[in-house]
């Protein structure tokens, strides 16, 4: 079906609280196993249905943020989303407690009962009203973002549609561009500061309602973490100042070489790699498109039937609209068994790597459409990046149909821009950290922490003037270095034609292992598979 086809209404919540609490006490009251996992099936039913709403709702929002319709109804959602968690969270323990847990972790695995330990220890009915204070002042603060009008050159442009003046070849025309995006950033510095230190002391104090020290312990666990620490974390980012910082810092040295430019640079010149300019791709979004199912047709035939059916069905939204939420991402529809992309093209090589990296995600989502219990369709967010970073590099050889004659130049801006990522990805990674040990920091401290962090993992940058834009004025808190772990996995990938065979058999894992297991797969199977 058609995405502009799949139909919406407002579900009564208190029906469904009524249905999720009925199966919750049939299924302690269930007599034999037979019993107990036909509730469990009609549970995942109507889950998946709760989802499919809740998603519709969500996808539209974020496609036009000024819809009033689908303004009203996140408002609903970001209401009851919490409401309904807590008779979920009843219906988990439930089955934690069920006399045939052993014979469900027979049917379906014991990773199911893993996450559902992990998922009870990040709610409470003591923490509804702060989670539907977070659900508000995040969709705040998207809408803020997607409201931006940045006068630029005569024309009025969004966040995503400035972007490509900001690397473009003309150092001063660059360098405005640079000036007006920051302008805005300034104009509304007060209203972000005050939206992320809204939401650091209301998840601090969600997770000191939980038991915990503060917000650091729940953020790992909601983030469903189950196989590594907060002490496993902080050796990897001592291992990436040691070892990756300094090959970062050398690619940065000859960057500054070949733009004539003195090191340390401007973040202006630092988005330029090429004095002739950067890699763009060939042709219009929709020709971008074609040339991604030319890739997935010749990648392998699962592929193939994949993509084609994200295109018929009208999957993709990726055109850069006035309104429309910033950033991408990749999501499910689970009453019909199919994934959504959202994107915002705007003629830089990013399209192109959305035409990948968001559907790596979505081919691992496809692949594993009727995988039951739904909660191994998508694993942690660690798992989640296998597949999209590997789907980046796999694309390698079909760079010249996207890109043209920059091709080569596309090919050294990947994989430079994967290497320097890791200092900034484990550098937000820290950051955040930080800010949840010391929660009650002003405004003004988080900038200088952040300030303090780009002298240890990008110290290519010249901090001058406000750094207004960084995390400390963002209000995604989450911890973020699960791409960085995935970038060093992801160079291991073979490159070759047996490359689909590769994708299909880790993405065939997913939701249904853990996070090392699924590296440790994915890393022996590299030389032959």
């Amino acid at each position: 079906m058609k995405f502009s086809q799949m139909k919406y209404e407002r579900p009564d919540a208190e029906q469904l609280k009524a249905e999720l609490n009925g199966l919750t006490e049939k299924l302690k009251a269930a007599k034999s196993y037979t019993e107990a996992k036909e509730l469990f099936l009609a549970e995942e039913k109507l889950n998946k249905h709760i989802s499919t709403l809740a998603n519709l709702a969500h996808i539209r929002h974020t496609i036009g943020t000024r819809d009033a319709f689908y303004d009203g109804e996140m408002k609903f959602w970001n209401k009851v989303d919490p409401e309904l968690e807590e008779c979920q969270q009843g219906w988990t323990q439930a089955m934690l407690e069920s006399p045939y847990r052993k014979d469900f972790a027979e049917e379906y695995g014991n990773l199911m009962f893993l996450k559902a330990e992990i998922k009870c220890k990040t709610f409470s009915p003591v923490i509804i009203e702060e989670l539907q204070k977070e659900n508000e002042l995040a969709d705040e603060y998207e809408k803020l973002l997607a409201s931006a009008q940045i006068p630029f050159e005569g024309g009025v442009y969004t966040l995503s549609q400035l972007t490509p003046f900001k690397s473009d070849p003309d150092d001063a025309r660059r360098l405005a561009a640079w000036k007006a995006e920051g302008n805005w950033y300034k104009e509304n510095q007060a209203k972000l500061d005050d939206l992320y230190d809204q939401l650091v002391h209301l998840r601090d104090k969600m997770g000191k309602k939980l038991g915990y020290e503060g917000y650091t312990t729940l953020g790992y666990y909601r983030m469903g973490r189950n196989c590594y620490t907060k002490e496993d974390v902080e050796k990897f980012r001592k291992a990436v100042v040691k070892y990756l910082v300094p090959v970062a810092d050398s690619i940065y040295r000859e960057q500054a070489k070949r733009l004539g430019k003195e090191y340390p640079m401007s973040f202006a010149d630092n988005a330029l790699e090429f004095r002739s300019g950067n890699p763009k791709p060939i042709g219009t979004p929709d020709e971008i498109l074609a040339m991604g199912r030319k890739f997935y047709d010749e990648l392998s035939p699962e592929t193939s039937e994949f993509f084609r059916m994200m295109l018929d069905n009208e999957l993709l939204d990726v055109l850069s609209t006035e309104g429309k939420r910033s950033g991408g991402y990749c999501t499910s529809i689970a009453d019909y068994e199919v994934p959504f992309i959202f994107a915002n093209f705007n003629g830089t090589q990013h399209d192109v790597e959305v035409v990948t990296h968001e559907a790596g995600h979505a081919f691992a989502a496809y692949m594993n459409r009727h995988r039951i219990p739904t909660s191994y369709i998508w694993p942690g967010m660690e798992g989640c990046e296998v597949h999209s970073m590997s789907m980046e590099f796999l694309a390698w050889p079909w760079a010249e149909g996207f890109f043209g004659e920059d091709a080569r130049k596309f090919r050294y801006s990947h994989l430079s821009g994967a290497l320097t990522f890791i200092p900034y990805g484990t550098m937000v990674d820290h950051f955040q950290h930080i800010v949840f040990e010391k929660p009650d920091m002003t405004p003004r401290e988080r900038h200088d922490t952040w300030k303090e962090l780009l002298g240890i993992y990008r110290s290519w940058m010249v901090t001058f003037r406000s750094t207004a834009r960084g995390k400390a004025g963002s209000v995604s808190i989450i911890f973020t270095l699960c791409r960085s772990i995935i970038l060093i996995i992801a160079w291991h990938r073979p490159l070759h034609s047996r490359s689909g065979r590769c994708s299909r058999k880790t993405a065939r894992m997913l939701g249904n292992t853990t996070w090392l297991t699924l590296v440790r797969a994915a890393a022996a199977s590299s030389p032959s598979c």
